[in-house]
């Protein structure tokens, strides 16, 4: 989120404003941020419904009220149900922390990711930013940035310098480009 609030703010982004931050879990920094800037934040949680479904629903309905153009995944560590998929085709991204089909997939999200690219001893890592279908980290590349592996690097340091040098330009880069019209969507 403070990614894309500083590429706002900096110009890079054109055209685009957040109109609603709906996060999974109600601690999550993203809300504080969106509420500092008066944008509209709450918290979704799958945790405050009896079954999947109702949750489903919910999250759709909060999606629809906010009718948003351009629905962006950003640490929403929920696998986004296939009505919300269907109700926005080709309206909604991901950052995914490697370099798909690399590291992705059940299973693979935050530090795990880092974990694994460790274990497995890549050289190379980096970001990913994809369209969301009903798979899980497969629907279409829209840009990838590789970061390398340093001898040394622990999963905390390896996922800080993923963030500060492929996942905080690659993903305000493409979110610009939607808003400018140069990747279609919907």
């Amino acid at each position: 989120m403070g990614a894309i609030f500083k590429a706002i703010d900096n110009g890079i982004i054109k055209n685009g404003e957040i109109v609603k931050v709906i996060s999974n879990n109600a601690n999550a920094y993203a809300l504080t941020r969106a509420k500092e800037r008066n944008v509209e934040a709450v918290c979704i949680s799958p945790k405050s419904y009896p079954d999947r479904e109702t949750f489903n629903e919910a999250l759709l309905s909060g999606l629809k009220e906010a009718d948003p153009d351009l629905i962006v995944l950003a640490g929403f560590l929920v696998n986004v149900p296939a009505i919300v998929v269907s109700a926005f085709k080709n309206r909604i991204i991901n950052i995914h922390p490697s370099l798909i089909p690399s590291f992705c997939g059940k299973g693979y999200y935050g530090l795990k990711v880092h974990e694994a690219v460790l274990a497995r001893g890549v050289k190379v890592t980096g970001a990913t930013v994809h369209f969301v279908d009903e798979g899980i980290d497969t629907g279409k590349i829209l840009a990838q940035k590789a970061v390398y592996v340093e001898d040394g690097d622990t999963p905390e340091i390896l996922q800080r310098r993923v963030m500060e040098q492929a996942e905080w330009i690659i993903l305000p880069d493409v979110i610009s480009r939607i808003c400018a019209g140069e990747i279609s969507i919907g």
